[in-house]
């Protein structure tokens, strides 16, 4: 009776070699928000870009409209593409 005792607490106690292991848990919010899938471009610099947002038209003061990909991979919020 004593060694049945011992043996269900050891399978009992967090740290047992039986027991599965404890997993962080996962939110679907931040999960979904890590899965964007960008696409590549070539900026008018001649690099190319990663970005994950839509390619707009923005008009500039003198009246001329330029094409650029948004939210860029780093610091870029806008970069100009190349026609």
């Amino acid at each position: 009776m004593n060694i049945l005792a011992k043996a269900v607490l050891m399978l009992s106690l967090p740290g047992s070699l039986l027991a599965p292991p404890l997993r962080a848990p996962v939110n679907p919010a931040s999960e979904r928000q890590a899965q964007k899938h960008g696409q590549w471009y070539l900026a008018e610099t001649g690099h190319a870009v990663y970005c994950y947002g839509p390619v707009m038209m923005v008009r500039h003061p003198e009246g001329s409209v330029q094409r650029v990909a948004t939210f860029c991979k780093g610091d870029k919020v806008m970069v100009p593409l190349k026609d």
